[in-house]
């Protein structure tokens, strides 16, 4: 096990970089603490993989160091690292049975055969392959072959860490939540530092104890589920997080606030000095569908909207807002009156995020 210390790193695939925008990876300074269970998470094209690799030593970084335990390891391959990688697709031997397939790693170490057996039964066990353990890898379903490929990864004491790409992409829907909490399980048990990435927010939540949301190239935000859900520090995050996203409207300010269109927002005190000191191109009012009071009836302090669209999914419903020309989502439980034609709402202010240039405008408590 290792802590991953990510310093000043930052990758091009142009020779001659001539700005942030031809950075695969921006420069980051980014810590995985040891025995860990981290998420990597952002859309397709944001860097995961390549960080990813970056780590694993798959890649040389443009700039910057990776260190493991302190040590810069840039010059390391990935066997000198210690670094165990389950790729989006099965990496198995066909030709090699199921308990060969776990026990390669461990021959090329040289161990007694005798351990290696036990090693091989301790890690079948974990994952539910001992019934396939005879069984030739050629003939083994895509999940199970996945599960083959993790083992790999984990059957090795000497690992520093366990990095895994999307590990879940081949696995039939049915089955991901079955292997989502074995990796958690495996994680408790072993406590074996994990790096998983994925572009799905369910499997990062699921996995980890704390999600690095990646955008651009950049670490985003840092943070735990709850964190990331309650307070996005970022409007990509409030928008990739959630489902739906959190409803963001461009304002300008007011006295005592800010508005759009005919619409006026109150703000704290606070908050309002914090926007006349902070300098920006773009200003957004930033809150959750969950986080959007509905009122039962006409209220003098609530905002009229438009009813235009419900959706029903059985326990909640989405409901469609029109606001001044602004569309919002709100998420309405199954045991709330469903407004007809127009709604009374209202932003409670201790879910009311605001952004100046995509980022929060945090003040103190």
């Amino acid at each position: 096990m290792a802590e991953i210390h990510l310093k000043n790193l930052a990758h091009s695939y142009s020779a001659n970089p001539a700005g942030v925008d031809d950075y695969a990876i921006r420069e980051m300074n980014h810590v995985w603490e040891q025995g860990g269970a981290y998420a990597l998470l952002g859309p397709s094209g944001c860097g995961k993989s390549t960080l990813l690799n970056i780590i694993s030593g798959l890649l040389s970084p443009s700039e910057g160091q990776v260190l493991f335990d302190s040590k810069v390891v840039n010059d390391l391959t990935p066997e000198k690292r210690n670094i165990a990688q389950v790729f989006q697709f099965p990496v198995v031997y066909d030709t090699m049975t199921v308990f060969d397939n776990l026990a390669f790693p461990l021959r090329n170490q040289g161990m007694a055969e005798a351990k290696i057996a036990l090693k091989v039964q301790e890690i079948a066990e974990v994952l539910d392959l001992q019934p396939l353990l005879k069984k030739k890898a050629s003939n083994l379903t895509a999940d199970e072959k996945q599960k083959v490929s993790m083992g790999r990864g984990l059957v090795r004491d000497d690992v520093s860490a366990i990095l895994f790409d999307e590990p879940l992409t081949v696995i039939d829907p049915h089955l991901k939540w079955k292997l989502r909490r074995k990796l958690k399980q495996i994680h408790e048990q072993f406590n074996i530092t994990m790096v998983y990435v994925t572009h799905d927010q369910l499997e990062a939540s699921t996995f980890a104890d704390k999600i690095a949301v990646m955008y651009g190239g950049a670490i985003v935000q840092f943070g735990t589920p709850r964190e990331l859900f309650e307070r996005p520090k970022h409007t990509f995050v409030g928008y990739f997080i959630g489902s739906p996203g959190m409803n963001l409207i461009e304002v300008q300010p007011h006295a005592g606030g800010v508005g759009f269109g005919d619409v006026y927002v109150p703000l704290s005190e606070a908050l309002q000095q914090k926007i006349a000191s902070t300098p920006w191109k773009t200003l957004k009012i930033g809150i959750r569908p969950e986080f959007v009071h509905v009122w039962d009836g006409r209220y003098d302090d609530a905002l009229c909207a438009e009813v235009v669209y419900v959706e029903d999914l059985g326990t909640y419903k989405i409901i469609t807002l029109r606001l001044a020309d602004q569309t919002l989502k709100v998420r309405l439980q199954e045991d709330k009156p469903v407004p007809q034609g127009q709604a009374w709402i209202s932003f409670p202010s201790q879910w009311l995020m605001v952004y100046a240039d995509d980022y929060l405008l945090e003040v103190s408590p």
